[in-house]
């Protein structure tokens, strides 16, 4: 697959995700993990549905790429999110050691590949390698109408 083509064929199944989880009234993020150009794992934000802040679709996805591959190193694995990973998700990502992450739209308020902090400047763990800005438009219009469905619920609601 030509380079760049590759990101936003990755990118497109995990936006695909993301409108499942916008269906599902869940913050619309999709991700999809890549090993030898093939999709090993899969999610999107389930916090809601399971009652668990921890249960971002990074999360889930790399339990189910661990589980797929048998380790707990994503060494060779590249990551499609729409979203930049938060914090928590992008510090995960680093202790699998995943080898790139590529995604939409920021997460100004708590991105964890630039936005809010850059989890490669603490040299943790090997650095990984980040595309930003595929398919960001969609991603972004995705957040946004999910937050401005959220705001009309709370007006119906007084």
């Amino acid at each position: 697959m030509v380079k760049g083509k590759r990101e936003e064929y990755f990118m497109r199944k995990a936006l695909e995700l993301a409108k499942k989880a916008l269906k599902e009234d869940e913050v619309p993020v999709g991700c999809v993990i890549v090993y030898k150009d093939k999709i090993i794992a899969q999610a999107h934000n389930q916090v809601e549905r399971l009652k668990d802040s921890t249960a971002h679709a990074e999360m889930i996805a790399i339990t189910q790429a661990e589980g797929f591959l048998k380790s707990k190193w994503l060494k060779d694995c590249s990551v499609y999110v729409t979203i930049e990973p938060c914090f928590m998700c992008a510090t995960a990502l680093g202790l699998a050691r995943v080898k790139e992450v590529f995604f939409g739209a920021y997460q100004l308020k708590i991105g964890g590949f630039g936005s809010l902090v850059d989890i490669n400047k603490f040299k943790v763990f090997p650095q990984i390698k980040v595309g930003a800005s595929i398919l960001e438009e969609e991603s972004k219009v995705l957040i946004q109408e999910f937050f401005r469905r959220r705001r009309l619920k709370e007006w119906d609601g007084l």
